[in-house]
C-alpha cells in the first residue's frame, strides 16, 4: 500500500504566506477569518487506504458497462486529422484512480496515464488542497513580473531536487542558487507546454551564434553554422527523436524537410542524427562538426524514447556523450517531458548521474490538473531577455501547487514506487521469455514501457485487442522505420493488483495470437 500522508497548505507553504493571504481576504470579508484559518490548516489525506482499496475493487469491472451510454452526435469542430483519430466512446465522463468512465458507459483502465500526464490517475485526493487554495482566495493568474509565492517556492524545490539537496538543507540550496558555475542547474523558466520549453532552450543554444536583438554584442560563435545533435532512428534518419511541435523542433525530427534543407544549405543551422547507444558514432560526428564552418550547438535527447518504441538510452553511452559535449563546449538538453516525476528521483537524469545544461519537464508533475512545463537551466546558459521566453500564463499559482503536491507524494512513496515498477518490469520480461515467437523484447524502464514485437501486424493486432478490453495502449504504426512496439505508461498509483490485472490481460491476449 501507499503511504497515507496528510498535509495542509501550511505544511507545504509555511505559515507566514497563508496568514498574509488570510489578512488580505479579510479586508474584503472580515467575517470569514475563522473559515479561512481552518482552510489553511486543514490537513488533506493524500491517498487514503479506503480509496486505495476501492481503486483495486474497480479492476474486475474494467471493460464492463457501468452506466447507460451518453448518447450524442457531438463531434465538435476538429480538424480532419484530429477527427480521424477521435474515439468519442472513450471520451471521459469522470474517473477515479487508474480508471475512467467513457461516454459509452464502460469503465476504462488508463494504461497510458491519459497520454502521459495523469501521473496520479483521476480524482487524486491530494489535489483537494488546490480547492482549499482557491477557496482561501489564492489567485491563479499571475504574470512573469508578479510571480507568486507558490511559484517561487516551487522554483526552489525544483532546483533542490535537481541537485539532490535534502528538504531540510536550505544552506546547500542557497549555495546552489547563488552559483555562477557551469553545468549547475539553478534557473527555472515557467511555460505552458513542453514544446515552448524546448523552444526556449533552442533559442538559448542559438544565442551563442546569433543575436536576439540588434543591440546585443556579437555572439561567441558568430559566423559558425550551429549543428544540433538528435537521436537517430534505426535507418540513420532523425525520426526517433521528439522535442515538441514548434517549427525548429519539428525539423529536428524530419518534418518540414524543405525548411530543414534550406536551413542547412544556407548555413542557418544543421540537424545531425547520432546512432542510438553508439558512442563511436557520437565521437566521430562531434569531432567532424566542430571544425569550421560548423560548431555543435547542442545535444538534445530523451532518456526513454517513448516516441520511438520506448528504447532506453544506456547510462554509459549518455555519460560518455556528455563528456564529449563538455570537451567541445556543447550544451546538453535532457528532455524529461515523458520521464519526469515517474521515478523516485523526480528526474531520471539524476539516476543516470548526468549534468545537463537544460532539463525540460512538465506533464506528470502537474498530474493533469494544469498545463505547466518548465525549463531548468544554468547561469551560463541564462541569456534570453524576459521577452525571449515570455508566456503570460506560465506562472499560474494553482498549477505550481499541483507540482508541489505531486512531488510530495512521490517523495513520500519512493520505496513503494520502486518496488511496484520493478514488479511490472518483471512481468513484462516474463512475457518476453514465455512468448519469444511473438515478442522480441521489453523496452523502457519501470512504468514507461514497451513490448517490441517481431512484426508490425502482430503489434497492431495486440494493441487492438488490449484496447478492446478497455485498457489504453498504443502501437506506433505511423513511423515506417520504427520497431513494432506497443507502448504502456501506467499511473504511479498503480497497485500490485493493478499490475497483475494489466499483465494478466496481456498474457491472455498473447495466448490468442
Amino acid at each position: 500500500m501507499f503511504q497515507s500522508t496528510r498535509y495542509s497548505l501550511t505544511d507545504l507553504l509555511g505559515k507566514s504566506y497563508p496568514d498574509s493571504v488570510i489578512d488580505a481576504n479579510c479586508f474584503f470579508e472580515p467575517q470569514k477569518r475563522d473559515y479561512y484559518q481552518r482552510l489553511a490548516s486543514e490537513k488533506v489525506d493524500f491517498y487514503p487506504i479506503d480509496v486505495q482499496k476501492r481503486d483495486d475493487e474497480l479492476l474486475p469491472l474494467v471493460g464492463t458497462s457501468i452506466i447507460p451510454a451518453c448518447v450524442n452526435e457531438n463531434d465538435g469542430a476538429a480538424t480532419d486529422s484530429f477527427r480521424h483519430a477521435f474515439h468519442r466512446t472513450a471520451a471521459p465522463l469522470t474517473g477515479r484512480g487508474c480508471t475512467r468512465i467513457g461516454e459509452d458507459g464502460r469503465l476504462y483502465f488508463v494504461g497510458k496515464s491519459e497520454h502521459y500526464h495523469a501521473s496520479l490517475g483521476h480524482g487524486f485526493p491530494g489535489y483537494r488542497l488546490i480547492d482549499h487554495a482557491r477557496a482561501l482566495g489564492i489567485l491563479n493568474a499571475t504574470h512573469n513580473n508578479t510571480r507568486g509565492f507558490i511559484t517561487r517556492t516551487l522554483e526552489r524545490e525544483l532546483i533542490r531536487a535537481a541537485n539532490g539537496i535534502a528538504r531540510t538543507d536550505d544552506a546547500a540550496l542557497q549555495t546552489v542558487l547563488a552559483s555562477r558555475d557551469a553545468h549547475v542547474l539553478n534557473r527555472v523558466i515557467s511555460l505552458e507546454t513542453g514544446s515552448l520549453a524546448v523552444e526556449a532552450a533552442l533559442k538559448m543554444m542559438l544565442n551563442r551564434f546569433y543575436r536576439q536583438s540588434a543591440s546585443e554584442e556579437a555572439r561567441p560563435y558568430a559566423g559558425r553554422i550551429p549543428v544540433f545533435f538528435v537521436m537517430a532512428d534505426r535507418d540513420g534518419g532523425n525520426e526517433a527523436n521528439y522535442h515538441g511541435t514548434t517549427v525548429i523542433a519539428q525539423t529536428l525530427r524530419g518534418m518540414w524537410p524543405e525548411i530543414a534543407d534550406a536551413a542547412s544549405t544556407n548555413g542557418l543551422y544543421k540537424v545531425v542524427s547520432v546512432a542510438i547507444n553508439d558512442i563511436d558514432d557520437f565521437r566521430e560526428k562531434i569531432e567532424a562538426y566542430n571544425k569550421p564552418p560548423y560548431k555543435t550547438a547542442g545535444f538534445l535527447h530523451e532518456i526513454i524514447l517513448m516516441n520511438y518504441a520506448g528504447i532506453r538510452l544506456h547510462k554509459v553511452f549518455l555519460q560518455q556523450a556528455y563528456a564529449l559535449c563538455r570537451a567541445y563546449d556543447t550544451p546538453t538538453l535532457a528532455d524529461e517531458i515523458q520521464s519526469c516525476v515517474w521515478y523516485r528521483e523526480l528526474y531520471l537524469f539524476r539516476r543516470y548521474e548526468l549534468t545537463p545544461d537544460f532539463v525540460i519537464i512538465g506533464k506528470g508533475f502537474s498530474g493533469g490538473e494544469y498545463p505547466a512545463s518548465k525549463v531548468l537551466t544554468t547561469a551560463e546558459m541564462d541569456s534570453l531577455t524576459q521577452f525571449g521566453a515570455l508566456v503570460t500564463n506560465g506562472q499560474e499559482e494553482l498549477a505550481s501547487l499541483s507540482y508541489l503536491i505531486t512531488m510530495r507524494f512521490v517523495q513520500d512513496n519512493a520505496e513503494v514506487l520502486d518496488a511496484n515498477q520493478a514488479a511490472f518490469e518483471q512481468r513484462l520480461n516474463a512475457l518476453t521469455r514465455k512468448y519469444p515467437a511473438l515478442i522480441d523484447r521489453a523496452e523502457g524502464l519501470g512504468y514507461l514501457a514497451a513490448l517490441v514485437f517481431h512484426d508490425l501486424h502482430t503489434a497492431a493486432d495486440f494493441a487492438k485487442r488490449v484496447n478492446a478490453c478497455c485498457i489504453d495502449v498504443s502501437a506506433q504504426t505511423y513511423k515506417a522505420n520504427c520497431p513494432p512496439a506497443v507502448l504502456i505508461k501506467l499511473p504511479l498509483i498503480t497497485s500490485p493488483a493493478g499490475i497483475a490485472f494489466v499483465a494478466d490481460t496481456f498474457e491472455a491476449i498473447l495466448t490468442q495470437l
